[in-house]
């Protein structure tokens, strides 16, 4: 890893871990909202699944794993990893589900292995003092890494630049989903789908590598 990139993560896990240390493990504590639209957010993240057999996953943001309770309740059986740069938030997540199967979480800017799916839901979103093609050249980076370590396809979300103005926060990265789209259409599969009609400030980008 570049020493650039290791500096902007090490930003990144205190921010997160700051919101944990502040919120406990609810929403607030991974700098959403509330409840209601991180679980409309992982219904989006979620299309990209297959819901008629087991599958492996690798959650990169995970935070504190609140994903694999979403996961836990659909179809099938999932062999979940969940990857944070923040330490505090795998503590808390190693903690939370010590009992689970099939569920493992790891410190780290990437996964250790290749799943079946991978998915990225928020990590795109906080910039702090960071220009936005730094963020730019993080997210295209970050693209890479999901693609590397998911066989099926990957989901991946982020603030809309379509945001009306006096909605947007100086220290939040609002990405053009069109121009995601493209790099991921060129890049990385022929199916490539972009939903940015489910309410909220941001859109999903599913990315189906096997038809």
């Amino acid at each position: 890893m570049q020493s650039g990139q290791s500096e902007l993560l090490g930003e990144v896990a205190q921010y997160y871990s700051s919101k944990l240390a502040e919120h406990g493990e609810t929403a607030r504590g991974v700098d959403w909202n509330g409840p209601e639209s991180q679980t409309l957010r992982f219904e989006q993240l979620c299309r990209i699944l297959d819901d008629t057999c087991d599958y492996s996953l690798n959650d990169l943001g995970c935070g504190y794993g609140s994903l694999l309770d979403h996961l836990r309740q659909r179809p099938g059986n999932v062999d979940y990893q969940g990857i944070d740069v923040s330490q505090a938030m795998v503590d808390a997540a190693i903690k939370r589900y010590a009992r689970q199967p099939n569920a493992r979480f790891l410190q780290a800017a990437a996964p250790d292995r290749v799943a079946d799916f991978s998915v990225a839901s928020g990590i795109f979103n906080v910039r702090l003092e960071r220009s936005d093609d730094q963020w730019f050249d993080f997210i295209q980076a970050t693209l890479d890494v999901l693609d590397r370590h998911s066989h099926k396809g990957f989901a991946f979300n982020c603030l809309t630049s379509y945001s009306d103005a006096d909605k947007r926060r100086d220290y939040l990265y609002y990405a053009d989903p069109c121009q995601l789209f493209d790099i991921c259409k060129r890049r990385y599969a022929k199916q490539v789908a972009l939903l940015h009609d489910y309410g909220l400030y941001e859109f999903t980008i599913l990315v189906r590598k096997c038809s």
